[in-house]
């Protein structure tokens, strides 16, 4: 087979944040003469947070996984890794990753199994049918582990005493009954005799090197054996994926591009989705990035080509960009006028977002189209899914704003935005204290939904607190002995709570159902106070109260209730004190009108 004929197989690195993706990487990219630095040691939290590519050629493959080989050679010209964001359940990036990969590496730290994440990365991946393999990282965690860097990993489990391989088998058995669960087959990669029934794990150290030839050669190998008639398709229309819009000194605004299909040459005329649909313009400039460097981290290291054949990341530029959607597919326009048609349509459809919207709910923003469909993925799939009514992408402005304000709901006055800004204006009034609106944001998808979560229930604890202030509730007093201050105009009286509780502006009652009078004030020495609870002792002032007319020493009193509130408060959970003069204040009102309260 030529090699013209055959493209390098697309690899998606997948796995819960912080078990090692960008690591893996990291190793792979510092091997050769064009080792780059690490890409992990300039990103926030060393988290991965944009799609990013990087290519690494056979030559530097076939060297570094040659004790393995016997002798053989890959056939493939290379390998293209997907290094996918670690956010928490980052689904429908995934799946654009899943779909657009050929194979997966699945990353699992060893010392902590599958995790929230790494269950949601299985789903997708065998969602999309796309084979992977396991790295079983961070094996020189095991006590007593001995790593070498380099070192295969069946030499460096031949190497371990008993104690460590015991604690390693310990670990694989736990791996093996997660994915049994999951529906899958696991084995250690050098003990399977059929690929297609079982998923291969391999014991890694990406921090020490070792096992990570093993991990290159078992996901190239299994591509080229299985993938055969889907890396040599390299016919047909030329499509890639929009990885990112940046600007350039000297070349303006560019594209991050992943072609996956077919090539781009310079002057090629293209279609891509925009903010308002289908945008035509032609190529004027190609870069890939020099040696290995990771596209989100090539600087100034581009070649200018003529032309690049899938698959392939590569920088375009070209008029005319604004408002590209990242995420979206990049076409290059047949001549055929049916066929460049079609490709505008697709392109057109897919420039709208298809996220669903209801009339009430949140507004959603973030930098790029597969952002927020992650973004609504997470909250559609909540327990209790979360509405959205509104759902844009860029920077967060008065218009969202504007938006969240109307929400009948107050639960939904609320702003969540991944990985974009505020502008200025806009975050200006967020700050001002008299704000109804929430704004959430990050970078990380599952923060956003922690802090979405702690928000509302804080917000649902105040809303309860003010409903609570509005309403009235029930409470009981007894007139203290040798504690009447005022006899009338108005009276004062010492009392303690029996139950429930005193605010001022609420009427009495006797027992009896006699009206006593209004509280005009509470207060504990020089100090006033709105509410009074059971237990307390105060004085209270009393408007229209007498006493030895109508109350005296000892007398027991109730908080009176408006019959609306009372059928308020039997929605709500009151103590069993509160409970009990509730229903007394019932039988003394129905008393006289059966259906008050109802």
């Amino acid at each position: 087979m030529a090699e013209n004929s055959r493209r390098q197989p697309i690899v998606a690195v997948l796995g819960h944040v912080d078990h090692g993706k960008t690591s893996v990487l990291d190793y792979i990219r510092s091997l050769g003469q064009d080792r780059q630095a690490s890409v992990m040691a300039r990103e926030a939290g060393g988290i991965t947070q944009h799609i990013g590519a990087t290519e690494v050629p056979a030559g530097l493959l076939n060297e570094f996984c040659s004790p393995l080989m016997g002798g053989k050679e890959f056939l493939s010209p290379g390998l293209l890794f997907i290094d996918t964001p670690g956010h928490h359940s980052f689904s429908t990036l995934r799946t654009r990753g899943g779909s657009l990969a050929d194979i997966a590496i699945l990353v699992i730290d060893l010392m902590e199994g599958c995790q929230p994440q790494t269950l949601e990365s299985i789903r997708i991946l065998k969602k999309a049918k796309t084979p992977f393999v396991v790295c079983a990282n961070k094996v020189d965690r095991i006590h007593g582990w001995s790593s070498v860097n380099g070192r295969s990993a069946a030499e460096a489990m031949n190497d371990q005493d008993s104690h460590a391989m015991g604690l390693f088998e310990q670990k694989f058995w736990h791996l093996v009954g997660q994915f049994g669960e999951q529906g899958f087959n696991l084995d250690m990669y050098n003990k399977i005799t059929d690929f297609t029934q079982n998923i291969a794990l391999v014991p890694c150290s990406a921090k020490e090197g070792e096992g990570m030839q093993d991990l290159l050669a078992i996901t190239i190998g299994l591509a080229e054996k299985f993938l055969d008639e889907q890396l040599s398709d390299v016919e047909g229309a030329s499509e890639g994926t929009v990885l990112e819009l940046k600007e350039e000194r000297g070349l303006g605004k560019t594209l991050d591009v992943i072609l996956y299909r077919g090539q781009v040459t310079k002057g090629d005329e293209i279609v891509i989705a925009t903010d308002q649909g289908a945008k035509i313009t032609r190529v004027r400039g190609l870069f890939r990035p020099r040696g290995m460097a990771e596209m989100r981290d090539a600087g100034d290291r581009w070649d200018a080509i003529e032309t690049v054949e899938a698959a392939a990341g590569l920088k375009l530029a070209a008029p005319d960009l604004e408002g590209v959607l990242a995420g979206t597919t990049l076409r290059v326009l047949p001549k055929d006028g049916e066929l460049r048609e079609q490709a505008i349509d697709a392109t057109d459809e897919e420039s709208e977002i298809s996220i669903e919207l209801e009339e009430e709910g949140i507004v959603i923003k973030a930098d790029t189209l597969g952002g927020l469909e992650a973004l609504a993925f997470e909250l559609h799939n909540l327990e209790n899914p979360i509405p959205i009514r509104s759902a844009g992408i860029g920077s967060v402005n008065k218009r969202d704003l504007r938006g969240a304000e109307n929400a009948s709901d107050p639960l939904q006055r609320v702003i969540l935005a991944f990985s974009t800004s505020v502008q200025t204006e806009t975050a200006e009034e967020l700050e001002k204290e008299e704000c109804e609106v929430e704004y959430i944001g990050s970078d990380v998808i599952y923060h956003i939904l922690e802090r979405f979560e702690t928000w509302t229930e804080n917000r649902k604890i105040e809303l309860e607190e003010e409903k609570r202030e509005k309403i009235v509730y029930p409470g009981k007093i007894i007139i203290l002995t040798d504690h009447i201050f005022r006899r009338s105009g108005p009276a004062v009286v010492g009392v303690r709570i029996l139950g429930g509780r005193l605010h001022v502006g609420q009427r009495l009652l006797t027992i009896e159902g006699k009206n006593v009078g209004q509280i005009k004030s509470i207060r504990t020495g020089d100090t006033s106070h709105k509410e009074a609870n059971q237990g307390e002792e105060v004085a209270i002032a009393i408007q229209g109260a007498t006493v030895g007319r109508g109350i005296d020493e000892e007398d027991v009193l109730l908080v009176d209730i408006p019959a609306s509130h009372a059928r308020r408060l039997r929605k709500l959970e009151l103590t069993s004190a509160e409970q009990e003069i509730l229903d007394e204040l019932t039988a003394l009102h129905r008393a006289e009108d059966h259906f008050w309260g109802r």
